[in-house]
């Protein structure tokens, strides 16, 4: 297929041996009559003509599809059998490290993805490389959400976990993950290890899940695995896969096409073992297990239009998509996922991926490069950030456009590396020495990770001036299915004009209004202009007195204003009025609006605004506050509680968008904020909001 086929719309479409065709995907409970999908060729290998006819091609399969329906005797060998239809299920695998859980699920997640179902995923992933085995803080893993429609967050308790070893579902516990319920197929070689000890964890580990009330099936994974392969280490995830998707009634061939993917630089040998390993797997589950689910589509056809992806990948795609010439970086987690996929496909889109010998090399050589006439980011995480500060401080002052994109994680210092955190967003505004107005965007889903890219080169480009896109370790390996984008030439930034410069026109031609100047590009004729970080005039020359430097300060943030002046309030999620407002940003977008959602159903006034932009700040905001009685930001950054000892109205620390908001509007704006290292449920959400509420109420009962 060629670029321009790409670039146009091709949904129900495909191409086999240049002739179009058209394809509709079968729901689940029909596809032992049906298969898969159904497909029809259209004769043609003109894309027009395939785009004009396919509505015809597609209501016929569409009908025969409908008349198994009605017949009804599909699903009647299933339903016998115990098959329960859900509208969600949340599953976990935990293990040690380097046990392949985070692998098992991804798979899991990929294939649900493609099936149709709405998906979300969460990476388990210790503080330590390689922490001790059976230790309780080192558990390894990944949480899998399914759902008949969109997923948007994590969810609250699991439904089912995997467990290699019992010592790692502590941690889990401890994070409130599983309920009274929650069923736990653990592996039971622990309880005839040959250390005492370790027995002896294994039993009261048992007698405690139960006494939780989790309904707990002791498997022998291990033994199981042991008929194919020496080391089942290596190949329990596989078995765990093919469990999993006999359970939830998973495609097989699609997993079965992810597991060759994954081993496809290995051997033939290995791919066939991995498959072997799911087969026994499935035949285990099937034949021992008495648990089938089946998670129905709300949407047939919604994999003809989606891609499944995560945040890190996104945000490289993006990058391309965009037309960014160069990315310089150096690694960093939970960043770093982004420049593998850029080192891979990146030179085809005639891209170079720069890694530099540390964060400060990274963005200089970024800065020279946009410097230069290219379009230049640079990919980093919050001690990266710290590293650049200096140069970012740089590119604003010489007004070069640069896109930064942070992939926020736990901190301060070297913090928390594998956990999830919103702390990054005050060093954001203002991490830099003297006064550095910049542009700070913060994605709220994967798809805005792809769409901020595009956004982010045209906004630095346009404004000369850096962006700093914020995302955080919640997107970046988060998998989720969206909509598959469709590249157009007007997300390209315009070109740099490098036709000769007018010797008249300062190299800082400030616009009075807007503080936007033409931008001279050195090499291109009369373009030649002297730079430094130091304070200059219009002429780019040094300038130590006071009005150029008030001059200069002056239009460097006026540019903002003009931004500004160009945005929309943000939308609401609820109603215009009410008792509670809840404002986030970033990747709590989800979970906040599912416990909104929720505390709607039920006849309670709240509603809620999730802010993007957050350098300028969008407008409009106090007058939205207004129309509440009560304002609070729910964030994944630190804040006293007022029953902490000390604390008080006068000396308490405010979380980050809160202190901005504050600030900003001169509004009284609460906030509710944790560190939990994991991504926010919409049920302690809720738990906020009731607790918040009833504060409400006992308030006016008091005046009263």
């Amino acid at each position: 297929m060629t670029k321009t086929e790409t670039a146009v719309d091709t949904k129900y479409l495909f191409k086999r041996n240049n002739t179009w065709w058209v394809k509709v995907s079968v729901p689940r409970s029909l596809r032992k009559s049906l298969g898969y999908d159904l497909r029809r060729s259209l004769h043609t290998h003109d894309i027009e003509a395939a785009r004009e006819a396919r509505w015809a091609a597609v209501e016929e399969l569409r009908g025969k599809i409908d008349e198994v329906r009605a017949d009804g005797s599909h699903d009647s060998e299933e339903t016998q059998h115990g098959l329960q239809q859900v509208d969600q299920h949340i599953v976990e695998i935990v293990s040690d490290s380097g046990e392949g859980a985070q692998k098992c699920g991804q798979i899991l997640g990929l294939v649900s993805g493609k099936m149709g179902n709405g998906v979300w995923t969460v990476e388990i992933i210790p503080a330590e490389i390689q922490p001790p085995a059976r230790e309780r803080q080192g558990a390894s893993g990944i949480r899998v959400r399914m759902g008949s429609k969109q997923v948007t967050n994590m969810g609250n308790e699991a439904d089912m976990v995997v467990a290699f070893n019992e010592q790692v579902l502590y941690s889990r516990i401890d994070n409130r993950a599983y309920r009274k319920g929650t069923v736990v197929l653990l592996e039971n070689m622990w309880a005839e290890d040959p250390e005492e000890k370790i027995r002896e964890q294994y039993k009261e580990a048992l007698a405690d899940f139960n006494a939780q009330g989790l309904i707990v099936h002791e498997l022998p994974i291990q033994q199981e695995c042991l008929k194919i392969v020496p080391d089942p280490r290596k190949g329990k995830n596989m078995f765990v896969l093919g469990m999993l998707c006999a359970i939830y009634r998973r495609d097989t061939d699609t997993a079965k096409g992810e597991i060759a993917k994954i081993f496809r630089k290995k051997s033939d040998k290995v791919i066939s073992i991995n498959h072997e390993l799911f087969d026994a797997g499935y035949a285990f589950a099937r034949d021992n297990l008495d648990y089938a689910f089946e998670i129905s589509t709300d949407e047939v056809d919604r994999l003809e239009s989606a891609v499944v992806i995560n945040g890190n990948t996104a945000a490289g795609l993006g990058v391309m998509a965009a037309g960014i010439e160069l990315v310089s970086m150096y690694p960093i987690t939970p960043a770093t996922s982004a420049s593998h996929y850029l080192a891979d496909d990146f030179h085809l889109t005639g891209g170079f991926v720069h890694q530099a010998e540390d964060e400060i090399a990274a963005i200089g050589f970024a800065i020279g490069a946009s410097y230069a006439g290219k379009t230049a980011c640079t990919i980093t995480s919050g001690p990266g950030m710290a590293l650049k500060t200096e140069m970012i401080g740089l590119a604003v002052m010489a007004e070069i456009p640069l896109v930064i994109i942070d992939v926020q994680r736990g901190g301060p210092s070297t913090g928390l590396p594998t956990k999830v955190e919103l702390g990054d967003l005050l060093a954001s505004l203002y991490g830099s020495q003297g006064d550095s107005p910049k542009i700070v965007i913060a994605a709220a889903t994967i798809s805005e990770c792809f769409h901020f890219v595009v956004m982010a080169r045209k906004l630095a480009e346009s404004f000369r001036t850096p962006v700093i896109m914020l995302t955080d370790a919640n997107l970046a390996t988060g998998v989720q299915p969206i909509e598959r984008p469709d590249v157009t030439e007007e997300w390209f930034a315009p070109p740099v004009d490098q036709s000769s410069w007018d010797k008249d026109i300062a190299p800082y031609n400030w616009d009075e209004t807007t503080g936007l100047s033409p931008r001279p590009i050195p090499g291109m004729r009369d373009g030649e202009y002297i730079l430094t970080g130091l304070a200059h005039n219009r002429n780019s020359k040094i300038a130590y007195d006071s009005a150029s430097n008030q001059e200069g300060m002056r239009m460097r943030s006026r540019k903002l204003a003009a931004l500004s002046e160009t945005m929309k309030p943000p939308e609401i999620h609820g109603d215009s009025t009410g008792d509670l407002l809840i404002v986030g940003w970033g990747s709590t977008l989800g979970a906040i609006e599912e416990a909104v959602d929720l505390a709607r159903s039920q006849g309670k006034q709240v509603s809620s605004v999730h802010l993007r932009f957050l350098s300028p700040l969008e407008p409009g905001l106090k007058e939205i506050f207004s129309g509440f009685r009560k304002v609070m930001t729910v964030e994944i950054n630190y804040s006293d509680d007022f029953d902490s000892p000390l604390i008080n109205e006068e000396n308490r620390r405010y979380s980050q968008l809160a202190l901005v908001l504050r600030a900003h509007t001169l509004m009284d704006i609460g906030c509710w904020s944790k560190v939990p290292g994991h991504p926010l449920q919409p049920g302690t959400i809720g738990e906020v909001i009731d607790a918040n509420l009833m504060a409400l109420e006992g308030a006016v009962a008091c005046s009263a």
